[in-house]
C-alpha cells in the first residue's frame, strides 16, 4: 500500500510541473499579444494610407488640365493622392522591350 507521504510528494511534483507549464504558456501568450498589437498598429497605419501630400495650386491645375484633356470634359477633383506602384515602371519596360526590333537568325 502506497504511503500517504509518497502520494503527497507525487501530487506536489505534478502540481509543480503543471505550474511550470502554465508559466510557459503565459509567457508565450504575452509574446503573441505583443506581436498581435504590432500587427494591429501596422494594419491601422496601412488603412490610413500615406500622409496627405502638399500639392501646390499650380500642380493641382496641371493635373486637372491633364485629366480634362484625357476625358474631354472639366473634372471636379476632390482629392489627390500618390499611389506607389511598380506597375507603371514595369509597363514602361515592356513597351520599350517590345519596340526593339528583334532579328531572328536563320540557322546555319
Amino acid at each position: 500500500m502506497p504511503d500517504s507521504n509518497d502520494s503527497m510528494n507525487l501530487i506536489a511534483e505534478r502540481l509543480g510541473t503543471l505550474l511550470s507549464r502554465l508559466d510557459s504558456i503565459d509567457q508565450r501568450l504575452a509574446e503573441i499579444d505583443k506581436r498581435l498589437a504590432g500587427v494591429e498598429v501596422q494594419a491601422q497605419q496601412a488603412a490610413a494610407g500615406p500622409p496627405p501630400l502638399d500639392v501646390s495650386e499650380e500642380t493641382a491645375l496641371a493635373i486637372a488640365a491633364a485629366v480634362a484633356a484625357y476625358l474631354g470634359k472639366r473634372p471636379r477633383i476632390k482629392h489627390i493622392r500618390l499611389l506607389g506602384s511598380a506597375a507603371w515602371a514595369q509597363q514602361g519596360r515592356v513597351f520599350i522591350q517590345a519596340s526593339h526590333g528583334l532579328v531572328h537568325g536563320h540557322g546555319a
